[in-house]
Order: C-alpha cells, then structure tokens, then sequence
C-alpha cells in the first residue's frame, strides 16, 4: 500500500492548486472585508471572523496571477495560526473544491533548474486522473503556502 497525504484542491482562475491539509483550520464564505490603509497590494484587508480580527490575503495578488472576474464561488482558507507566528491569516481562492487523498506516486517533484524562481512556492505536481490516459489527467500545483506566508515577513523565526 502506497503512502499518501491529504491536501485542499481549490481553484484560482483555470487553476487547480493544493496546500496541506494540516495548515488549513476552516473554509468560510466570501464576507466583507475591511482594506486597511496603506497596506500592501496582497493584503486584502481584515475581517471579524467569530469575534477574531483575520488578516486576508489576497492569494492571486501575491502569487502573480491575474485579478479574477470570478467571484461567485469564492472563499477564504483561514489557516492554522501557527502559520503566522500566532497570527490569524486567510487566504481568498476562487473556489474550494475538496480534500482529497494523494498517493505517492501521483506526486512528481519539480526540478529546480528550471523553476528557480518559483520552486520554494511549489512543493510538487499533483497527477489526478485516469491512470491510462495521460491526456485526462488533471495536474494541481502543490503550493508550500507556510514558505510563501514567511517569505513577506509575518512568519518571525522563533527559535
């Protein structure tokens, strides 16, 4: 028996991308978020999740892609706050669509010659889909999202 890892599937544009499961505390919908002035361009604003004030961050922004005319299905990942050095921290998605169980050998690791740029955001491809046709298969990015959250600062090393 092959081992596996559970991720979140969601979706930012055509897209589909994971993140770890472990990192992920609850998915809520779309609600108002309040911009804060002066922040960066990533930083969609705040918002009062349960009596909790949750900085969201606008993944599509930070991650390059192209602003979304999408909106309907969107979300927001509220993820573990040890992610954030305690802070509580929400990513917006386009969609979520459901946790799924990856077994090793769906999992190819890129190479990093050629994704320098990019390979501490990727963890891995992700090859879902029928095992005899390569032309069915789905491929989903396996985003590192605890490397792109320490990479703007939130996450201070505490050791």
């Amino acid at each position: 028996m092959a081992a596996s890892v559970d991720v979140v599937e969601f979706q930012l544009g055509e897209e589909h991308y994971a993140l770890d499961i472990q990192i992920a505390r609850e998915i809520v919908e779309m609600m108002p978020i309040t911009p804060l002035p002066r922040a960066p361009e990533y930083l969609a604003g705040i918002i009062n999740l349960r009596g909790e004030i949750t900085n969201i961050i606008d993944l599509r922004d930070l991650l390059g892609l192209p602003a979304s005319t999408e909106a309907e299905n969107r979300k927001i990942v509220v993820l573990m706050p040890d992610v954030a050095s305690g802070s509580n921290l929400g990513i917006i998605v386009d969609d979520v669509h459901s946790v799924i169980s990856v077994h090793n050998d769906q999992i190819e690791r890129i190479n990093d010659d050629i994704t320098s740029s990019i390979s501490g955001y990727v963890k891995a491809i992700i090859k879902i889909g029928d095992e005899e046709d390569e032309k069915t298969k789905t491929l989903i990015i396996w985003l590192d999202i605890q490397k792109v959250i320490s990479d703007l600062g939130y996450y201070q090393n505490t050791q």
